[in-house]
């Protein structure tokens, strides 16, 4: 799936995203290095030593702990105990380096550029630790940052470090946690007992999975806040549905994409056209893909199997039509 994910528009921003999201991640370490990268300014030298690594690198870490104390499944972490350690004020900032050059790259950086088994094609980085203790920075991962995606790319890390942390902190069986949506805060959500525990922005989550651009017309889009692109969140299957009784659910995260501000208010209470269900089929598959909670969570309500999902969402559209009528496309 990896693979029609960036065959579909294979561009360095979305081998890119196809790391962030794609990735079978057993710690978060890639989220944390992915962020550092994006955070980077070399002066002018593609040589990144680990130590100057570090810095941004650990502090991601040391304050995504604070309130996610598991950030692996691993039961211990020497490295990790550190950043707890600086966290609690019993190491200084110069020990925690210390102990990143030492601890916290030895696995991150040889596997960051592997999805599924096997290496992307576009390499972001070099390793050269062996002959320069550091990493070289390609001109592909300069062009990255000079793309028309850029500014997105490290709220897409961070939406999807929170996906994957919240599952290991509240200890939740993957099969029961659901991920919910806030319709007016636009914010994805879990409950675990009585108390609800907000993830991440929606946009944020759903931005990565669509490549940045409206669901509708591929456009791109922005999910920096006040930007004059900003993306819209839009039920697919309008939202006016709710009130009239429908046997599905439109709140969920299945029926939600990101659209232009042009696309979403012309579309208003229609349907689009069929030949978008198919999309919002393909990028709901990128979603099993991507594994939890956001897989689990369209399982439950879809379907677990692809012929399942695929029938679901064929009677919500013939639902849809009967009971709205009109149908609709951008121009």
């Amino acid at each position: 799936m990896t693979t029609e994910f960036t065959a579909a528009e294979p561009t360095r921003e979305n081998y890119w995203r196809s790391i962030i999201l794609f990735g079978q991640n057993v710690q978060s370490y890639k989220f944390a290095l992915g962020k550092a990268l994006l955070g980077l300014s070399s002066g002018g030298n593609d040589l990144i030593t680990l130590k100057d690594l570090a810095v941004p690198y650990s502090r991601h870490l040391a304050e995504h702990l604070k309130h996610s104390d598991k950030q692996g499944t691993s039961p211990s972490s020497q490295f990790l105990d550190s950043c707890r350690g600086f966290n609690r004020g019993e190491k200084s900032e110069q020990d925690l380096i210390e102990t990143t050059v030492r601890l916290g790259f030895n696995n991150v950086i040889d596997a960051f550029h592997i999805v599924n088994g096997d290496e992307i094609p576009t390499r972001f980085f070099l390793d050269e630790r062996r002959e320069n203790r550091g990493i070289r920075l390609t001109t592909e991962f300069h062009q990255l940052l000079e793309g028309e995606h850029s500014d997105n790319l490290p709220q897409e890390a961070e939406a999807r470090w929170r996906l994957v942390e919240t599952a290991w902190d509240l200890g939740v069986s993957r099969n029961l946690l659901e991920i919910k949506f806030d319709s007016e805060g636009e914010r994805l959500f879990v409950e675990k007992a009585t108390r609800r525990v907000d993830v991440t922005s929606c946009r944020d989550s759903l931005n990565g999975y669509q490549r940045g651009r409206c669901f509708y017309c591929s456009a791109t889009l922005s999910i920096v806040d006040g930007v004059y692109d900003d993306a819209d969140v839009d039920h697919f299957f309008p939202h006016v549905l709710k009130s009239l009784d429908s046997s599905f659910h439109v709140d969920g995260v299945w029926n939600l994409v990101l659209a232009c501000k042009v696309c979403n208010r012309a579309k208003g209470t229609k349907v689009p056209v069929m030949r978008y269900l198919e999309a919002l089929n393909h990028r709901n598959e990128y979603f099993i893909q991507s594994h939890h909670p956001l897989r689990e969570t369209v399982i439950r309500q879809t379907g677990d199997a692809h012929q399942n999902r695929t029938g679901f969402l064929n009677s919500a559209y013939q639902e849809a039509i009967e009971k709205l009528i009109h149908t609709w496309q951008p121009e």
